[in-house]
C-alpha cells in the first residue's frame, strides 16, 4: 500500500482525474462569471431598442407593429417618433389602409402622398435587399390598418456588435484552450522533474571519485526513482566495502609475499654457503653433479625469490623509480658484455648490432638494467635449444626500437627452465612506467622481445 501511496503512476493518474473533474468545473465558472458580469469580458449589453443584424431588425419591427393593433392615429405617430429615435440612423414612414402618406422621418427618398396596392407591391419588390436595409409590416398584422417602414443604412448594419452573449462560443474555446494548456503544462512539469531525477542520476553514475567508484546520491522521494536511487546507493556501499576487502586482502598479500621473501632468503644464504664449503672438499663425480645442481636451483630459487619480491613492490608502487636523461646505446651495449660470458659458455652465437650515435631517453639505468637481465635470462630459460641470440638496436623517427631474438621453441612450450612468468610480468611493469612500448612475438621458429618509443618522452 506504501509503494502504490508514493507511486508516480498514481500522482500521474490524479492529474488526469483532477484534469477530467476541472474541465466541466471550468465551464461552469466561465459562464457563470459570462452571464453575470459581462463586463469582465470588456462587453456591453444590447439597448433596450439595440439590434444586432437585419433578421433581428425585421422581427422586432414586426413585433411592434402587432402592438399597435387597433391603436389610434396619434398613437401609432408617437410610437413611430420613438422607435425612430430608438434605432440609430433609421428612417421610418407610415402609409394608412387608405393608401394615404400619414408620416415620412429620416428617408430622403421622396415616396408619394398616395399608394396603391400596386405600388406598394413595387416598392417592396424594388427595397429587397437593396440598400438601405428595409422592413415593411402591417400594423397589427392586418391590411386594413396600414403599414410602417423601417430603413436602416447597411453600412450602419456592419457597425453593429452581436449582443455579448452571442461571444459564448468564443469565450467556451477560450475555456477549453486555456484548460488544456494548464493539463499540458502540469504533465510537462511532471515529466520534466522526472527526466531531471533521471538525468542527475545518470551523471552521478557517471562521475568517478579517486576510488573508480561513484559517490552516493540523496535520495528525494519514496516512489520508483527514489527506490532506483536508494539501490543505487546501496550497490556504491557494497562496491566500496568490496573495493575496501581487495585492498586489505592485497595490502596482507603483499606483507606475507614480502615476509616469506625475506624469510626465504636466509636458509637459501645457509645452504649456498655449506654448498661452497662442499665444493671444496674431495667429492665424487656423483657428488659434484649433485653440488652443480643444487648451486643452480639455489640460484634459480634465488632469482625467483628476487623476482617474486620485485613484482610486490612494483604493484605496490614502492619499488625506487629515478628517471633521468641517459643514452640508451650505450646501456644496452653494457648490458650485452655482461651477459656475454653467460651466453658463450652456453654455447649460444650472440650478434649485436647497435646505433652507432648515441640514443638518450628518459629512463630509470637500474629498472632498464633489470628488464634487460630478465629478457636475456628468459632466452636462457626457454630457447637453450636454439643457441641463438641477437640483439638489434636502431634509431627512429622521435625514438628507437630494441629487438632481442631467439631461436626456441618459444615461451609457450614446454622447457626445463619455465616459471611462474613474473619475470616477463615484471618487464611489462617497469617498461608501463617508462612509458615505453613492448610486445613478445612467439612462435615454434623463435620468440622476439621488442622495445620501442615512438616518440620523444620529455627529458
Amino acid at each position: 500500500m506504501k509503494k502504490i501511496k508514493n507511486s508516480l503512476l498514481k500522482k500521474y493518474i490524479v492529474i488526469i482525474l483532477v484534469g477530467i473533474v476541472w474541465l466541466p468545473v471550468c465551464f461552469i465558472i466561465s459562464s457563470l462569471l459570462f452571464f453575470n458580469v459581462p463586463s469582465l469580458f470588456q462587453l456591453e449589453k444590447e439597448p433596450e431598442f439595440g439590434y444586432t443584424n437585419g433578421s433581428d431588425l425585421e422581427q422586432q419591427w414586426h413585433t411592434e407593429a402587432r402592438q399597435l393593433s387597433g391603436a389610434s392615429q396619434a398613437d401609432i405617430e408617437k410610437r413611430l417618433r420613438e422607435l425612430q429615435q430608438a434605432y440609430r440612423g433609421a428612417g421610418v414612414m407610415w402609409v394608412d389602409a387608405a393608401g394615404k402618406k400619414q408620416l415620412q422621418l429620416h428617408i430622403s427618398h421622396n415616396y408619394p402622398e398616395s399608394w396603391t396596392a400596386a405600388e406598394a407591391i413595387q416598392f417592396m419588390k424594388n427595397t429587397y435587399s437593396a440598400d438601405p436595409f428595409t422592413t415593411v409590416a402591417f400594423i397589427g398584422q392586418d391590411p386594413n390598418q396600414g403599414f410602417m417602414v423601417l430603413q436602416v443604412p447597411r453600412d450602419i448594419l456592419k457597425e453593429i456588435k452581436a449582443p455579448y452573449w452571442y461571444n459564448y462560443g468564443f469565450v467556451s474555446v477560450l475555456t477549453t484552450l486555456i484548460f488544456v494548456t494548464g493539463f499540458l503544462a502540469v504533465s510537462f512539469i511532471f515529466f520534466y522533474r522526472i527526466r531531471k531525477r533521471m538525468l542527475r542520476l545518470q551523471q552521478a553514475m557517471n562521475r568517478h571519485g579517486d576510488s573508480g567508484i561513484p559517490a552516493p546520491i540523496k535520495v528525494s522521494n519514496q516512489d520508483e526513482i527514489g527506490h532506483l536511487e536508494y539501490a543505487f546507493n546501496e550497490m556504491i556501499d557494497k562496491l566500496q566495502s568490496s573495493r575496501k576487502r581487495e585492498q586489505e586482502e592485497e595490502a596482507l598479500r603483499r606483507q606475507l609475499v614480502a615476509s616469506l621473501s625475506h624469510d626465504l632468503r636466509t636458509p637459501l644464504t645457509t645452504i649456498q654457503g655449506h654448498a661452497y664449503r662442499l665444493g671444496k672438499e674431495r667429492l665424487s663425480e656423483q657428488g659434484e653433479a649433485s653440488l652443480k645442481l643444487i648451486d643452480a636451483k639455489v640460484a634459480y630459487l634465488g632469482r625467483l625469490i628476487e623476482n617474486l619480491f620485485s613484482y610486490t613492490l612494483l604493484s605496490s608502487g614502492k619499488y625506487p623509480f629515478n628517471p633521468a636523461r641517459h643514452d640508451i646505446v650505450r646501456l644496452v651495449r653494457g648490458a650485452a658484455a655482461n651477459w656475454y660470458p653467460v651466453f658463450e659458455q652456453e654455447g649460444f652465437d650472440f650478434e649485436l648490432e647497435l646505433a652507432e650515435e648515441p640514443i638518450y631517453a628518459r629512463i630509470d639505468p637500474q629498472w632498464m638494467e633489470r628488464v634487460l637481465d630478465n629478457l636475456f635470462q628468459n632466452v636462457i630459460n626457454h630457447a637453450a635449444s636454439g643457441q641463438y641470440i641477437a640483439v638489434t638496436m636502431s634509431a627512429v623517427e622521435q625514438g628507437f626500437e630494441l629487438s632481442i631474438a631467439d631461436r626456441g621453441p618459444g615461451v609457450e612450450s614446454e622447457s626445463a627452465g619455465k616459471g611462474a612468468g613474473l619475470g616477463l610480468s615484471i618487464v611489462a611493469l617497469m617498461l608501463k612506467d617508462m612509458e615505453l612500448e613492448w610486445a613478445l612475438e612467439s612462435t615454434a621458429e623463435g620468440t622476439r622481445a621488442k622495445i620501442a618509443q615512438r616518440f620523444l618522452n620529455e627529458i
